[in-house]
Order: structure tokens, then C-alpha cells, then sequence
């Protein structure tokens, strides 16, 4: 069956994508777009800010670890170079001996902390402690920052259902996610938009274009339980009467955008998610994943919240 005509094909929107046909997906499930850069100088295309307030933190952990001890590995062996013995109290016989007491010396230096049991003779050994204490400070100064960036960060952790449905809706169909908040933080004046980007023969033409879908709800006050969006698949909807093969050939993409007010950060928080039209699935229905316990107290059995039932659609 195919759509109807209506006058939906005349309100594509300009995400900032280009309307050139693509088969490609716009958003990766991070939210993140899927594009590269190239072409730039490698130190152009370098931003490290940005990197580190973004990355997770298993991996900055993992760089500000490898950086103390590059620079510890450095200079120890600076000092070795110029001359252990204008390191005063240094007691090591062998040269490996000697590498490790300049090298933890090194550590004492670069953090300031300096116990005083070896200490450095002559010009060139004290220029190169300086030069060291003085990156020691700088370093650890931009470190703290970051750290300090990447805590006051408000981030959204809000979980998407890893699969978008096709679910029996009235007397209808509609098209459904969910979404719950994963933190304990209260989140208010919580709004969704749902587009969906497709591939359509316009004036001889294959073009992209990008559509609003109407949803039942699109606003909620508070988010302490799953939000199951719905966009009813009647005569006004963009895709009425499309099947799932179509959706595939027409390089579907349906784009999540969730805007809320986060009560702990005292901002506006932001999060975006992707179904492409093979990510769907058609006859189901979400299971409800919360009961009310003999204490008074609303149970979220969270490990439950990507369970799904297989359903019948209407006609």
C-alpha cells in the first residue's frame, strides 16, 4: 500500500544534513553525528580540550597516568644523561639502581612534593629541576580543570530503547519508543521531538528530506518513570500505509531529539538517538517494568526495561 499524498512532503525541515539523498545514517546512538573530518592540518583538526572533557572516564585516567609517566621516564633520563652523580644522595650501585632513584626523584620534582633526601648539584641539573617543577605545576594546574570540567558537566543519562516498534495503538497503529531516566536527579519540563528523515523521488530527483512526526505527548512535567513516545500512524502521518520494506528503500531514519531541565545541575540538558528503518520492529508492544511494592514505594525493575512482547498489528 503506498502513502497517501498529503501536504507533509511540503514541510521538510533543514536539520543542517543537506537534502542530497543518503543511505547512511545522520546519528550515531551516542548522539553524535556520523561524520569525519579530513583534510585539515593535523594540529587544526586538534582539539584536546574538547577531547578530554568528552571522553570517558576510564580513558582520561588512562592519558593523565601515561603523561606522569612519560614525563617521569623524561627527565630521569635527563638526569642520567647530564650525570647522576649531580644528583647529592643518590645511593644506587648499579646503573638500573641509579635510573630509578633519578626517576623517582623526577616524581618528587614534577609534584612538588620533594622529601629531601636527593637534591641537585650544579647548573645544569638544577636548570633541568626547574624547567621540570615549573611543567610539574602547569600540568597538574590544566589537569585539575579538567577534572573539575568534566564533574560540574551536566550530562543526560537517559536510556533509549535499543529498538524502535510498530505497536497496536486504538484502533490504529503507532509507531513507539521509550525512554527513562537512569539517575536518581529529578528532571522537569521534560519535551521530545521525533523526525524522520527519507529518501524521496522529488522532481525526477532522489532527495532527503525531514519531517516532524506528531506525537500524543510531547511534553511531560517529571521523568521518574519510562516515557513509552507514540506517534499515531493515521491518515496525517508521513509514512501512513508504508510497509517496512519501503522504510528500508527509502533509507529511513527516525531522529530523537529530548530536551529536560535538570533539577541537580540547575540547566538545560540535551540527549539524541537514531532508529534507521531496520531497527524497528513491527508487532510488538513495550512490557510494563514497574509495580507498586507492599511498602507504598513505585518498583523500576530497570533490568527489564528492554523487555518487548510480540503482538498483533490492526489491519
Amino acid at each position: 500500500m503506498k502513502a497517501k499524498s498529503n501536504n507533509s512532503m511540503d514541510k521538510s525541515r533543514e536539520l543542517g544534513f543537506g537534502n542530497k539523498a543518503k543511505s547512511v545514517r545522520l546519528l550515531k546512538h551516542d548522539g553524535t553525528f556520523n561524520v569525519r573530518r579530513t583534510g585539515l592540518p593535523f594540529f587544526q583538526n586538534l582539539h584536546i580540550y574538547h577531547a578530554l572533557i568528552e571522553m570517558s572516564w576510564l580513558k582520561f585516567a588512562a592519558i593523565t597516568l601515561l603523561f606522569y609517566s612519560f614525563m617521569n621516564v623524561t627527565f630521569a633520563l635527563l638526569y642520567v644523561w647530564v650525570g647522576i652523580e649531580h644528583l647529592s644522595g643518590v645511593s644506587g650501585n648499579t646503573y638500573s639502581e641509579k635510573f630509578w632513584e633519578a626517576f623517582f626523584f623526577s616524581a618528587q620534582t614534577l609534584t612538588t612534593v620533594g622529601y629531601g633526601r636527593i637534591s641537585p648539584e650544579g647548573f645544569a641539573t638544577s636548570m633541568i629541576a626547574a624547567v621540570e617543577s615549573m611543567i610539574g605545576l602547569m600540568g597538574f594546574a590544566l589537569i585539575t580543570g579538567i577534572l573539575y570540567g568534566k564533574f560540574s558537566r551536566p550530562t543526560a543519562r537517559i536510556i533509549f530503547s535499543e529498538k524502535a516498534i510498530i505497536a497496536p495503538y486504538k484502533d490504529i497503529n503507532a509507531f513507539e519508543i521509550r525512554i527513562v531516566n537512569e539517575r536518581k536527579n529529578q528532571l522537569i519540563e521534560v519535551e521530545v521531538q521525533v523526525l524522520i528523515s527519507m529518501n524521496k523521488l522529488i522532481d525526477g530527483q532522489r532527495k532527503n528530506i525531514f519531517l516532524d512526526l506528531p506525537l500524543e505527548t510531547k511534553k511531560v512535567n517529571f521523568l521518574p518513570l519510562p516515557w513509552t513516545i507514540v506517534h499515531a500512524i493515521d491518515e496525517n502521518s508521513p509514512f501512513f500505509g508504508i510497509t517496512a520494506k519501503e522504510l528500508i528503500e527509502a533509507a529511513a531514519e527516525f531522529i530523537i531529539m529530548v530536551k529536560a531541565y535538570d533539577d541537580t545541575f540547575s540547566q538545560n540538558i540535551y540527549k539524541r538517538y537514531s532508529y534507521t528503518a531496520a531497527e524497528i520492529i513491527w508487532g510488538a508492544k513495550f512490557n510494563v517494568i514497574y509495580k507498586n511494592d507492599e511498602d507504598g514505594v513505585v518498583n523500576l525493575m530497570m533490568d527489564k526495561f528492554q523487555e518487548i512482547e510480540l503482538v498483533s498489528l490492526n489491519a
